[in-house]
């Protein structure tokens, strides 16, 4: 079993920036590609980014292009989430996700852990 917990979600004025954590328990983190979605109130659960666990490879939605970046520490089993230039159409919960056998998809059905969620709030 995976247990994914987010931290670092909070109240950001438009413009600001945030880092979002994810750390990982159970199987071994550096097998697995990661990811995040995010879900806005009232609005469908979208990809935001992923990461493949082998070349470092990543993807990310064209919303996000260019003011996110996902990174990851197979050393300390945690993925990142850098959000710099936030718009207040990035407020959302955000969920981690993991999967061993996705690669790169920004499809939800192929993610097969989720975490709990962390709100972020863009006040504009």
């Amino acid at each position: 079993q995976v247990r994914l917990v987010e931290s670092g979600g909070g109240l950001v004025q438009a413009g600001g920036s945030l880092r979002l954590s994810c750390t990982t328990s159970g199987r071994t983190f550096s097998s697995y590609t990661m990811g995040w979605f995010r879900q806005a109130p009232g609005k469908e659960r979208e990809f935001v980014a992923t990461i493949s666990w082998a070349t470092l490879s990543v993807r990310y939605a064209d919303s996000v292009k260019g003011r996110f970046t996902i990174s990851r520490d197979n050393a300390k089993n945690t993925v990142y989430l850098q959000m710099n230039s936030l718009k207040a159409e990035d407020t959302a919960v955000y969920y981690c996700v993991a999967s061993l056998t996705a690669t790169l998809t920004s499809e939800s059905s192929s993610y097969g852990y989720w975490g709990q969620g962390t709100q972020v709030t863009v006040s504009s």
